[in-house]
């Protein structure tokens, strides 16, 4: 089952476990909590006073005719009135107060975990499942649970102090009200697995729907390149027309559930009247307490069927809950043992005065590799690379280039045997400690929204204007900042879009370069960028390379000629290796990929002139 496939919990146990640890987040605030539980049963408590109050007034100044008590009533009737202005603001300030609360754990709590989570996790999970749960889910769940449970404890503690002051007043009219409560329930609690079913498809919908957002979003201009507009169109129509009908299908089993809930609540009311008026009529029962039971009925079945609404509002929240849950309970695939974090750190917040410098050496023994569900990429490989040798890794896409970075870089583990650093399989230390050792630049730069200050200084947080102004000036960042108005307080804009490709990567290099890493890895670092800027990249990869291992992943062959070491990667093998010259007198594959690109630049070159 994939990550993104609804769990089953129509199990109760299953469902105990997931509120359980609900609750745990909802409790963290244990003083808002306990103030807004203490507003809701004095709040109930007085909902139980008001008709006490009205029946003390029919029998003392209508049946009896006692006047010299209405000073008093009065006085209790403010003191009433004033109550429920306190209650009510006390318990609508903490509730929205723990709603807010509620939220922040749970987005914080999923968006920590997303952190954590290695590449695999978002190979095979659509960026639109995790967004609605991080947007979606949580304001529903932080919603239900912060309002309905406010909702539920006020309608339980209304429903035991009005059923006290029934039983204690007549026992026979009580029993008419003790007898239909278990129908209400039983009742409400039979809409609970329809409704259920119906918003988990709702939700599930829901998350196509914000995936489909996101793929249009950022799919835009290929969509209007290849003239699919009509075809987005449609889909997203279909989707959005599901999810409509499934939702009315949803709210009709749940409209459907109040008015029969209010239909036999008012049977109980009729039977008051008939019972308690007959009783009136042969002196049995004085007026005030008949009116004090026919309110108190209504009042009484009034939390039920609050009580029983909230029952199936739950069962939305539990939907959202199983779905946000299963995000931030998702094992970890790669991970650091106890005792390894204590010494190095968290991936999150690694302890630098603990760390040991690595010198660069990496060694592959018996390595093989498979992602899940996919065909084995690496069998059986081996490699040994030296601290401070510029080793390129070329061959045909999907050879096991990449894989063979990632795996260094720790993004995934192999399947069977050892990678090493400095002579020690890597698992032994924590991966903050690894990245943290790592400078990486990938072959589509990414820049966060920010100045460009900002993001050179992500690759190291406590780093100096003056050494981001260093690093800028050694990689040619320097060169085209200073054309800008505000130099290195320009904004690039959302996935660094102000910019070129060029300057982006350029800035990459920077921010890959501010820690000093002592293993650098480009995975086609210079493939989004044209010849010329090519040319001048390649400059500074010479430059920079120096005193550390450099890993390449290259398309363009020209960018590997003054490698140390150059692995013709084929089928998860090492076809070849040697360097530029000496692979090109072997004339094996190496040969026939540099052959073959000289002449397609060739060609390209001629057409342009």
């Amino acid at each position: 089952m994939n990550q993104f496939e609804e769990q089953d919990y129509s199990n109760s146990k299953i469902d105990a476990k997931i509120w359980k640890k609900i609750f745990k987040l909802v409790l963290k605030n244990k003083k808002h909590v306990a103030i807004l539980v203490t507003a809701v049963i004095c709040l109930a408590f007085l909902d139980v006073m008001y008709p006490l109050l009205n029946s003390y007034s029919i029998s003392t100044f209508f049946e009896n005719q006692e006047y010299e008590k209405i000073p008093l009533f009065i006085l209790a009737y403010s003191l009433v009135v004033i109550g429920y202005g306190v209650t009510v603001f006390t318990f609508i300030k903490m509730a929205g107060k723990v709603e807010v609360e509620v939220a922040y754990e749970l987005r914080k709590e999923a968006f920590l975990k997303l952190q954590n989570l290695p590449f695999s996790y978002y190979d095979k999970t659509p960026a639109g499942w995790i967004m609605a749960r991080l947007t979606s889910d949580s304001r529903k769940l932080s919603n239900i649970l912060s309002w309905g449970l406010v909702d539920m404890l006020w309608g339980f503690a209304t429903m035991s102090g009005i059923m006290i002051i029934l039983l204690l007043t007549n026992i026979r009219l009580a029993l008419i009200n003790l007898a239909l409560t278990p129908v209400i329930f039983v009742i409400g609690l039979y809409f609970r697995k329809t409704i259920l079913k119906a918003y988990r498809k709702v939700r599930k919908i829901n998350s196509k729907i914000t995936a489909s957002y996101s793929e249009g979003i950022s799919g835009s201009k290929t969509t209007k390149t290849l003239v699919l507009e009509d075809k987005t169109n449609t889909d997203f129509s279909n989707l959005c027309n599901e999810m409509k009908t499934n939702a009315i299908k949803a709210v009709i089993r749940s409209s459907v559930l109040f008015p029969i809930l209010m239909v036999v609540s008012y049977f109980g009311v009729l039977f008051i009247m008939r019972l308690g008026g007959g009783m009136v009529l042969n002196g049995d029962l004085s007026l005030g307490v008949l009116y004090l039971f026919i309110i108190c009925t209504i009042q009484f079945f009034d939390p039920v069927m609050h009580v029983s609404t909230m029952i199936a509002e739950l069962q939305q929240a539990q939907a959202s809950a199983e779905r946000i849950m299963s995000l931030i309970e998702t094992p970890l695939d790669i991970y650091d043992e106890a005792d390894i974090e204590n010494k190095y750190g968290t991936i999150l917040h690694p302890k630098k005065e603990n760390w040991e410098r690595l010198n660069g050496e990496i060694e592959f023994e018996n390595v093989s590799f498979k992602y899940e569900k996919g065909e084995t990429i690496l069998k059986d490989f081996n490699l040994k690379i030296k601290k401070g040798m510029n080793v390129a890794l070329v061959g045909e896409t999907g050879s096991g280039k990449s894989t063979i970075i990632n795996l260094i870089s720790r993004f995934y583990e192999p399947t069977t045997g050892i990678i090493k650093i400095d002579g020690i399989d890597y698992k032994a230390r924590s991966i903050s400690w690894l990245h943290a050792n790592l400078g990486y630049v990938l072959q589509n730069p990414f820049l966060f929204n920010g100045t460009i200050m900002e993001n050179i200084r992500y690759g190291k947080l406590d780093a100096t204007d003056e050494e981001i102004l260093e690093i800028s000036k050694e990689v040619g960042v320097d060169d085209f900042v200073q054309t800008f108005d505000i130099k290195y307080n320009t904004i690039v804009g959302e996935g660094g879009s102000k910019l070129s490709v060029g300057q982006r990567q350029l800035i990459c290099f920077a921010r890959a370069l501010i820690s000093n890493p002592k293993i650098l890895i480009l995975d086609e670092a210079t493939s989004s960028i044209d010849t010329k800027t090519e040319l001048s990249i390649q400059k500074i990869i010479e430059k920079i390379t120096k005193d550390r291992t450099c890993l390449m992943v290259a398309h363009r062959l020209s960018t590997v000629v003054n490698a140390d070491l150059i692995l013709v990667i084929k089928k998860g093998e090492i076809v070849e290796k040697g360097s530029h010259s000496d692979l090109l007198k072997m004339q094996g594959e190496y040969y026939e990929l540099y052959r073959n690109q000289f002449i397609t630049n060739k060609l390209e070159l001629s057409k342009n002139i």
